[in-house]
């Protein structure tokens, strides 16, 4: 018995053809589950060079190594493929029910290849895997595509789709379950190059076996006893992230107009209290205590009606600050547009971001913006912003290919407001503020994302493996790739980042060794290992991409212009940052052009990997 099937679905979409294999064993041990298998079979499948919207990229869903079971928090599911946004690796989490019911349908694995000749959609039952016409299906939202498969396969279908914005490809396109969605990187574009609308499972709810069954439950209820009275979860339930704007506003992490500044008047009214009056409900994923997911409706007001759930402290700065705006309802729109349109918040925002910055530079007026005024706070002209980038209309059709891309479109100068790394926009945190934070996006094999490492030594003070100081410009370049570890072994889970409070490492290899049978993983170098093993072959899959030291890179605002109006970060600019990067490289034993040397492979049994990469 194992919390691990050891089954992966293959669906080639362009032959109409699905079949089943198994996992070989050795990559079970090696990789785990999650994360771990995703990265394993798409650096082994997916050919160098390969069109992240062509027919050959592979489109990998992952539920954890324990998703399913009685263990708190491993609700989470993961897309990993090629992206079409940075050309490297995408990997994208997302939330609700999802990754239960493929472990439910009997998959560690669900690989898509090939395009479908029209729209298609996969439906998952206790008969199998069929591909679907979806023609009724395509051109609607996330929310009417859901409800539309529940009347056609009944209430307890679990479905994962894309909106209109993954139809027209837009290049930050998300996958929708619920209300949950795998944001970031544009898997819902790959989604929607391969003519895939949707994937529908019904099966009957199996949790699977735990290998030691009576030490996972005591181990399960060792977590519940942590989770049930930890400030951080209890806050977390009542407040979801609504809290982090105060917070990073008084720390001057918060980003405000395009990064040019860490406050800006009025700010306050997007605060907890402006969220907290307009909640009406909770919202959790399978299994989870925490239920962090915070339904607001809009009571009054030109918005008034609108309910969503959000948004997150994400959210709040993508539609906030970061665009000059503090009207909270504004963001409530927002965040319930982009859901159902299906666009990453955090990308959308940052664009609009960019957009308005050059608009407040005069290097676009109304006549680049169909008539759109994008002075800052304008939250009308940012609403009609966000069906144009869905629906590829007008300036919306640039700045739905990214700000990287769209920079290069507009030109005049304009590249160096375009603040992403690799071309994946950066979140609601300012690198220059908390620079290990800027290390792990700048290093980050996704390209601008937080969660990649998340930094908290830096934002609620962790001890773990020592307390830091957040404006150090050296001897921290180790944290990053300790917290970049960190983070792949629990995404071989998937531990949810907002359910792992009071989660040690001895715990969570005690679970998952419990729960898989790989006694190995009670072994915290073992641990180690593996979640260095992740991070390393995800390295070289971006390598074989021609990706090396030149693009762990900051954009150039980070290391030239001091933050502003920002706190106690007032004047701080990143200003050791190769420094940085040369101790994150020797920790990771990679060279000092970010390859991993055949040592460090050979160390990480990776060595066949070496003949893969530039020498």
């Amino acid at each position: 018995m194992s919390t691990c099937t050891g089954k992966i679905l293959r669906v080639d979409l362009s032959a109409r053809k699905t079949s089943i294999e198994a996992i070989p064993q050795d990559f079970l041990r090696k990789f785990v589950g999650g994360r771990g298998i995703g990265i394993a079979y798409l650096f082994g499948e997916a050919q160098k060079g390969v069109d992240a919207l062509g027919p050959e990229n592979k489109l990998c869903f992952l539920p954890g190594a324990l998703a399913g079971s009685s263990a708190l928090g491993f609700g989470r599911w993961i897309v990993m493929t090629k992206s079409p946004l940075t050309g490297g690796l995408a990997r994208a989490v997302g939330g609700g029910n999802l990754a239960a019911f493929l472990k439910f349908a009997g998959f560690d694995m669900v690989i898509i290849d090939g395009v479908a000749h029209k729209p298609s959609y996969l439906f998952l039952d206790q008969d199998g895997c069929e591909i679907r016409d979806a023609d009724e299906l395509w051109g609607l939202d996330t929310l009417k595509t859901q409800e539309a498969l529940r009347d056609r396969h009944g209430l307890r279908v679990q479905t994962a789709c894309i909106g209109p914005a993954g139809e027209r490809l837009v290049r930050y396109a998300t996958i929708t379950h619920g209300t949950r969605t795998a944001s970031r990187c544009g898997v819902g574009t790959v989604m929607g190059s391969k003519n895939l609308k949707a994937v529908s499972i019904l099966v009957k709810a199996r949790a699977p076996q735990a290998h030691d069954t009576n030490r996972f439950k005591e181990l399960v209820r060792k977590h519940s006893s942590i989770l049930r009275d930890h400030k951080r979860r209890v806050k977390m339930h009542k407040f979801g992230t609504t809290f982090l704007a105060q917070m990073t506003r008084e720390m001057g992490v918060l980003p405000v107009k395009n990064f040019q500044a860490g406050d800006m008047e009025g700010i306050e009214g997007l605060f907890t209290d402006a969220y907290a009056r307009m909640r009406v409900g909770t919202h959790g994923c399978f299994n989870c205590m925490t239920r962090c997911g915070q339904v607001h409706e809009v009571t009054s007001g030109p918005y008034a009606g609108t309910v969503s759930e959000g948004p997150e402290y994400e959210t709040i700065w993508a539609f906030g600050s970061q665009v000059g705006n503090t009207d909270a309802a504004a963001t409530v729109r927002a965040d319930r547009m982009c859901d159902l349109l299906g666009l990453d918040t955090i990308s959308t925002g940052n664009t609009i971001g960019f957009a308005m910055e050059l608009f407040q530079r005069g290097i676009i007026t109304t006549s680049d913006t169909d008539g759109l005024d994008l002075r800052w706070g304008n939250h009308d002209g940012m609403l009609q912003l966000i069906e144009k980038i869905a629906m590829r209309e007008g300036f919306g059709k640039i700045l739905g290919e990214g700000s990287r891309i769209a920079a290069q479109i507009i030109g005049n100068g304009s590249e160096k407001y375009a603040i992403h790394c690799k071309g994946l926009e950066l979140p609601a945190y300012d690198p220059r503020a908390a620079k290990v934070h800027g290390l792990s996006m700048a290093t980050s094999n996704i390209g601008g994302s937080h969660m990649y490492g998340y930094a908290r030594q830096e934002i609620s003070g962790k001890a773990d493996p020592r307390p830091i100081d957040r404006f150090a410009d050296q001897g921290t370049g180790d944290i990053a790739a300790y917290n970049q570890i960190d983070k792949a072994i629990e995404e071989t889970g998937i531990l949810c980042n907002f359910a792992d409070s009071g989660m040690t490492r001895e715990l969570l290899g005690q679970l998952l060794a419990a729960g898989t049978g790989l006694d190995e993983l009670e072994d915290l170098d073992q641990l180690r290992l593996l979640g260095e093993r992740i991070v390393c072959l995800e390295r070289c899959f971006n390598v074989r991409e021609g990706f090396s030291r030149k693009d762990d890179s900051l954009p150039e605002r980070m290391v030239q212009e001091p933050l502003v109006n920002a706190g106690p970060a007032t004047g701080e600019t990143v200003r050791n940052f190769n420094g940085l990067l040369d101790e994150y490289y020797e920790y990771l034993g990679y060279t000092r052009n970010g390859i991993p040397s055949y040592d460090t492979l050979e160390r990480l049994d990776l060595a066949d990997v070496s003949r893969q990469l530039p020498t």
